[in-house]
C-alpha cells in the first residue's frame, strides 16, 4: 500500500498554542466531565472517569507541559474545554484540552522538524510543526507522551481491577 501525502490531524487548543494529534489515534470528543482523582498517580495524572462503562485515564498536558491553562478567549468568553479519548495501542485515555478547533488536512511535505524546545515541550513528543497562517500547529506524537504500557501501570496502580 502507498503512503500517502496527507495526514488529517483533530487541532485543539492548549494555553496559547495549537497542537493536533493524528485522527487516526482519536475514538472521540467529549465535554468536561468529572474526574475522580487516583491515589498516588503522577502530577500529570488528572484521574479516572466513566465513558459508557468504561474507565477510561485523564492526562493533564497542562501539568505534563507545564503550559498555562487558557481561561478565557480573545473575546473574553470562558472556555468550556474537554477531553480527547485517543487510542493508544489498545489503551484509551482521556487528555484535557483548553478547546477543540478543527480537522485539518495536511500535506507531508509541510511538516518541519520541530525546532529543540516549544513552549515547554521537548521535540522528542513532537512528530513535526506546520506553518498555518499566522501561526504553527504543533504535532504531537502520542505514542512518545505516553505508551500503552505506562497507562497500563496508571489504571492498575489506581484502580482495583475487577474479574469478569
Amino acid at each position: 500500500m502507498a503512503e500517502t501525502a496527507q495526514t488529517q490531524q483533530v487541532t485543539f487548543q492548549l494555553g496559547e498554542e495549537i497542537y493536533g494529534v493524528d485522527i487516526m489515534d482519536v475514538k472521540e470528543i467529549v465535554k468536561v466531565t468529572p474526574v475522580r482523582p487516583i491515589p498516588n498517580a503522577p502530577y500529570y495524572v488528572e484521574g479516572i472517569f466513566n465513558l459508557r462503562s468504561e474507565i477510561i485515564p485523564v492526562i493533564n498536558l497542562h501539568r505534563r507541559f507545564g503550559i498555562k491553562k487558557m481561561a478565557v478567549d480573545e473575546d473574553g468568553m470562558e472556555f468550556e474545554g474537554g477531553f480527547i479519548i485517543l487510542n493508544i495501542d489498545g489503551m484509551k485515555a482521556g487528555i484535557v484540552i483548553d478547546r477543540v478547533a478543527r480537522v485539518v488536512t495536511i500535506e507531508k511535505d509541510e511538516i518541519k522538524p520541530p525546532p529543540q524546545m516549544i513552549s515547554g515541550i521537548g521535540t522528542e513528543y513532537i512528530s513535526g510543526v506546520v506553518r498555518r497562517d499566522s501561526s504553527y500547529l504543533i504535532m504531537l506524537d502520542i505514542r512518545k507522551i505516553f505508551s500503552a504500557k505506562e497507562l497500563q501501570k496508571i489504571m492498575n496502580g489506581g484502580v482495583e481491577s475487577e474479574e469478569e
